[in-house]
This record gives C-alpha cells, structure tokens and sequence, in this order.
C-alpha cells in the first residue's frame, strides 16, 4: 500500500474526455459523409439516385445527431467563439432548387407539442440549413477545438438543424413513397401476378 494520495474523480475525467474526442472523430466523419452526398446532388450528376441518396445521407446524419441529444451536455473549455464567416451556401442552394423543382415546398405543423399551427417548408432550405450548421461544426473540429465542435453540433441539433433535417426527411420520405406506391390497380395487379407466378 502506497502513500501517495489518489484524487477521485481523475481516471473518469481522463475517460470522459476520451470518450468525447472519439464522438467528435465519430460525428466529423458523419457530417462530412452528408456534406459530400448533398453536395453531388446539387451538381445534378445523378438525378436517378438524388432522392434515395439524399433520404440515406439525412437519415444516417439524424442518427449522429441523436447521440448527441442523448448524451449529457458538452461544455467547451472556452465560452467565447470568434465570429466566423460561414461558406457562401448559394451554389448549393440553387443546385439543390434545380433537383427540387416542382417539388421542394411542403406544409408541417410548427411544434406539435404546443401548438397546432402550421407553416411552410422547403427541402432545398432545410438541407441547406443542416449542411451550413454541420460545416462550422467541421471548421472548429479541423483546427482541432473538439468540444467546440462537439458543443456547436449539439446545440444545432436541438436548437435548429436536427428539426429541419426530420422535416426534411418526412417530405423526402413522401416524394418517394408516391413515386414508388402511387399506381393505378391494374399495374399493380399485373405485378403481383408476375411476382407470384415467375
């Protein structure tokens, strides 16, 4: 038995801290994954795949944000944050316009926990809401201020961007299921019957 003293609560600090700088690694490579796919969905190369590939960049990305609204609040060693300026989001903004056209506003109910009141919505602003708040997350992550970028990501998540990525998955989610469901009884019919007799 020594007598050198052990301070409480030091190995758990140590982990704690670990723990969040793996989270951040984690939650970097998740948004810079929907950054790349929405991205090169605004360049309109692949108008085929831009529906599915967005629904699975925002799901995937929702996720990380859900781990993040789990876990208990990150506090940066710092309280202060220079201002910043954020990318030009207009290129993509007008990229994403261009894939949505025709289809981008829908309607949703502002808080339905405490009003029924509706507003408007658009898929283009709301994917560019997410990818703006994710992008200034990354610049504090690439200059190696994790917390930072931890805390920004967090507080975005349920202050602004986690909301308008679920709305924007629910109407991503509408388009698709009309695209793959809406069909006269005939064909579907026919379908089925080519399904079950090869």
């Amino acid at each position: 038995m020594t007598d050198h003293p052990v301070t409480e609560g030091q190995p758990s600090q140590a982990n704690e801290i670990d723990d969040l700088s793996g989270l951040a690694d984690l939650t970097a490579a998740e948004a810079s994954a929907f950054l790349t796919s929405v991205t090169e969905v605004a360049s309109g190369s692949s108008p085929d795949t831009a529906l599915p590939l967005l629904t699975l960049a925002l799901s995937q990305v929702l996720v990380a944000g859900a781990r993040l609204g789990a876990i208990e609040d990150v506090v940066p060693e710092e309280r202060f944050e220079p201002d910043a300026a954020d990318d030009d989001a207009d290129p993509l903004r007008t990229g994403l316009a261009n894939v949505f056209a025709g289809i981008d506003d829908y309607v949703y109910v502002i808080d339905p926990i405490t009003s029924s009141e509706r507003a408007d919505g658009s898929i283009t602003n709301d994917l560019v809401d997410v990818a703006v708040s994710l992008s200034h997350g990354l610049k504090h992550y690439a200059t190696g201020r994790k917390l930072e970028a931890l805390w920004w990501w967090q507080f975005g998540y349920l202050s602004h961007w986690g909301d308008r990525g679920m709305m924007a998955l629910r109407s991503l989610h509408s388009i698709l299921a009309h695209l793959r469901l809406d069909a006269d009884d005939e064909t579907v019919g026919e379908a089925e019957f080519d399904a079950l007799h090869p």
